[in-house]
């Protein structure tokens, strides 16, 4: 087989020669199989903790633990009660007490001293000033202000009484007016009481005529 070898550089030895190409070639092959990508275009990992989330089987293993001693619980309340009678002891005969009720009672007392106290000293505080003694000066100055003003006190008043007993004088004298313009035209109608006077007297005239 080396004798039908034809290598491309010239050589002495053709079996050598092949050996050596060879050996190369399948160094070449090797280092090419086993050759790392200058892009990593793999998978990302895949981690366990992210799919097996060991926290939250640890809760619902709790939480299901919690809810099974509950059943039980009720359960063993519930064969109790078909054994018994099934009284229910609901008597609550505590008394409830304070701790701080005299504190809070004698606390209570103070204050009300305290202001029976403060109310007995603003009763029995005497005034500093005196109403009667204002009242008098008042009256004082209003004389004086009388004594030295144009116009009576009060002078509107008047002026508003005068008003109307004018009003009331100028209907009075309007109403007898009237009465009597109303009196006389009675008077004069024929037939009327007047009337027959006034004619009995020309007659009277005429006849001592």
């Amino acid at each position: 087989m080396h004798r039908s070898y034809n290598s491309i550089l010239p050589t002495h030895n053709r079996l050598l020669q092949k050996k050596w190409d060879d050996t190369y070639y399948n160094e070449h092959r090797q280092k090419v199989y086993t050759a790392k990508p200058m892009v990593d275009t793999r998978a990302p990992p895949t981690y366990m903790h992210l799919h097996l989330k060991l926290k939250k089987l640890q809760l619902e293993e709790e939480r299901l633990a919690t809810i099974e001693r509950d059943n039980r619980i009720l359960l063993e309340k519930m064969s109790y009660i078909m054994r018994t009678r099934g009284r229910v002891d609901n008597r609550n005969n505590y008394e409830y007490r304070s701790l701080n009720r005299e504190k809070r009672q004698r606390e209570l007392l103070r204050l009300t001293r305290e202001n029976q106290s403060i109310l007995g000293r603003i009763t029995q505080r005497k005034p500093e000033y005196s109403a009667d003694s204002w009242a008098r000066q008042w009256e004082d100055d209003q004389k004086f202000m009388d004594n030295i003003s144009h116009f009576p006190k009060n002078w509107w008043l008047m002026k508003e009484d005068t008003n109307v007993q004018k009003k009331g004088k100028k209907k009075e004298k309007s109403t007898v007016d009237t009465n009597e313009k109303e009196k006389e035209k009675e008077d004069s109608r024929p037939g009327s009481a007047g009337s027959t006077k006034v004619v009995d007297e020309n007659e009277e005239q005429k006849t001592k005529a």
